[in-house]
C-alpha cells in the first residue's frame, strides 16, 4: 500500500502543475485522503464493482490502471476509454469493475443499489462500494439510495469521506447531525465509523463490511474521518474560505501517507532507499507518459455523436450537420487537432 500511496502523490503532483501549465484542463487531487482510496481497494476483491465520486483514482492504481491510462484520460486522445468526451480525472475502466466518474453528486448512490440487487439476484459472491464526500449527504439521492439498499437488501458498502468541506461549505454548515454515520442507522443500515488518515484502520473496517455485506446480504454504510488538505479542484483556491494554519496542522501531524510509512519503516518493510528509488522511477514513467498522451490525436469529431443510438435520429443528425458547417466557418476558434 504504501507504493501506491506515494504514487498517487506523484501522480497528483505533476498533472495538478501539467493543468496549471495548461496542458490539460483540470485536475483534482486526493491529498490528504490517499489511505481511503488505497486501503479501502486493497480490502476488496476484483469481482467487486466500484461506483466512484471522483477522489478515488487509488482504487483505480491498486487494480492496475496504468500512469499511460491515467494520462491518456486527463489528455482526452484517442486511447482514452472515453474518447475525449469527459473531463479529465473522470476514469473508467470495465477491465477493472470500475464505473466511468460521473460530476452530478450522489447520482452513483441509487445505481450502487440496483447494481448490488442484481449481484444477489444472481448469487453472486461480492458486493458493491459507493463512495461519496460529505457535501454529497446532503443531496436526496444519498437518502434514496439508502433507502432502497436498506428495503432490499442490497450488498452494497456505502464509504463516506467525511473531510470536513463540500468544496467551500464546511459540514458545519450542512448538518447538525453527529457527522453522516448516524443517518445510515436512521435508514437501518449498519454503520461503522474510523479513522480515515490511519490506512490499517480502513483496511480494517472494509474488510469487515465487505464480509458483512456478501454473507448477510445486507448494506454497510462507513464514516472515513479525514481532511481535504488540497484545494477542492484547479477551480479552487480553498485559502479563501480556511485558515493556512488548518490545512499545515493536517498537512504535517495527520498525514496518512507519513503514517503507514512510517509503520512499514518501523517493522522493516520499507526504506528511504527505496521511496526514493520509487518516486524517481514513477515521475520518470509519468512524464514520459504525459509525452505519449500530448502526441497521440485526439478523437475525430464524429466521437461526440456515437455511442448513444444505434441509428442517431435525425435531430442528431442535424446537429453533427450544424457543427461541421460551424467549425468550417470558424476554423480559427477550434482546435486544430480535432478531425473534422
Amino acid at each position: 500500500m504504501c507504493s501506491n500511496m506515494v504514487t498517487l502523490q506523484i501522480m497528483d503532483n505533476i498533472f495538478y502543475e501539467a493543468q496549471r501549465q495548461g496542458r490539460i484542463s483540470f485536475y483534482l487531487t486526493s491529498a490528504g485522503e490517499e489511505a481511503i482510496s488505497i486501503a479501502s481497494a486493497a480490502a476488496l476483491s476484483e469481482q467487486d464493482i466500484i461506483l466512484p465520486q471522483y477522489r478515488e483514482p487509488g482504487v483505480l492504481l491498486w487494480r492496475g490502471f496504468t500512469l499511460q491510462e491515467f494520462a491518456d484520460q486527463c489528455f482526452g486522445n484517442k486511447a482514452d476509454y472515453g474518447k475525449g468526451r469527459q473531463m479529465p480525472i473522470h476514469y473508467g475502466s470495465k477491465k477493472h469493475n470500475f464505473f466511468t466518474i460521473s460530476s452530478p453528486i450522489a447520482t452513483q448512490l441509487p445505481q450502487a443499489a440496483g447494481i448490488a440487487y442484481s449481484l444477489k439476484m444472481d448469487n453472486k459472491k461480492a458486493c458493491v462500494v459507493s463512495y461519496i464526500g460529505d457535501g454529497g449527504t446532503s443531496e436526496g439521492d444519498f437518502h434514496a439510495g439508502l433507502n432502497f439498499a436498506a428495503v432490499m437488501e442490497a450488498p452494497v458498502i456505502f464509504f463516506c469521506r467525511n473531510n470536513g468541506w463540500a468544496i467551500s461549505t464546511n459540514v458545519s454548515e450542512q448538518f447538525r447531525s453527529d457527522g453522516i454515520v448516524v443517518k445510515g442507522r436512521a435508514y437501518g443500515i449498519r454503520s461503522i465509523r474510523v479513522d480515515g488518515n490511519d490506512a490499517l484502520a480502513v483496511y480494517s473496517a472494509v474488510s469487515a463490511a465487505r464480509e458483512m455485506a456478501i454473507n448477510e446480504q445486507r448494506p454497510i454504510l462507513i464514516e472515513a474521518l479525514t481532511y481535504r488538505v488540497g484545494h477542492h479542484s484547479t477551480s479552487d483556491d480553498s485559502t479563501k474560505y480556511r485558515q493556512l494554519d488548518e490545512i499545515v496542522y493536517w498537512k504535517k501531524a495527520r498525514d496518512p501517507v507519513n503514517r503507514f510509512r512510517n509503520w512499514v519503516q518501523n517493522i522493516g518493510w520499507w526504506s528511504e532507499q527505496q521511496e526514493t528509488q520509487l518516486r524517481n522511477s514513477v515521475r520518470k514513467q509519468l512524464l514520459e507518459a504525459i509525452q505519449v498522451a500530448e502526441k497521440t490525436e485526439k478523437p475525430p469529431l464524429s466521437e461526440f455523436f456515437t455511442d448513444v443510438y444505434d441509428h442517431p435520429p435525425s435531430n442528431l443528425e442535424e446537429q453533427e450537420k450544424h457543427l461541421r458547417e460551424t467549425v468550417t466557418r470558424h476554423p480559427k476558434d477550434y482546435p486544430s487537432d480535432i478531425s473534422v
